[in-house]
């Protein structure tokens, strides 16, 4: 892939679910990341009086996708089979790609490994009218984060 100097937009992008049940176009991901946690500690024999600090737990942020709803109770299965025991089978992993402003080229990945479902929201619904698409919002606990370059 050639250097390139110009950001990418960020409204490209495409979310696969590993199994493929989830459908439907996602207008929002949000909460990609990850942090490393430190840990700061004194030697007690050290002359000097500073904090040493030292690399310690990693973290991987929660990641909230939104979209609207479509005909499908793909979402609500994963939380059953929370419900149910079935914690293997509700975990999924999630490939997040940017594209760029071609559509036909993915330029990123970020693959979620173990998510699973923590928080469902619905819709506000209104009998107002309008043109407002019904929208859903679906909490991840992601166990691991993996970034790759797209060649």
């Amino acid at each position: 892939m050639p250097d390139r100097n110009a950001p990418y937009n960020a409204f490209n992008f495409t979310v696969a679910f590993g199994n493929g049940d989830i459908e439907g176009g996602f207008s929002e991901v949000s909460g990609l990341g990850t942090e490393i946690t430190v840990a700061e500690y004194r030697n007690g024999s050290d002359k000097r009086n500073v904090v040493t600090k030292i690399p310690g737990m990693f973290k991987v942020s929660d990641v909230t996708l939104k979209r609207g709803i479509i005909n499908s109770d793909a979402v609500f299965q994963m939380f059953k089979n929370l419900q149910d025991g079935k914690v293997e089978d509700a975990k999924q992993t999630v490939t997040v790609t940017l594209m760029d402003e071609t559509g036909a080229n993915a330029v990123q990945k970020w693959v979620l490994i173990d998510c699973f479902p923590t928080k469902y929201t619905g819709p506000s619904l209104s009998a107002k009218g309008g043109g407002d698409v019904a929208m859903e919002e679906l909490a991840l606990s992601v166990g691991d984060i993996r970034y790759e370059q797209v060649a």
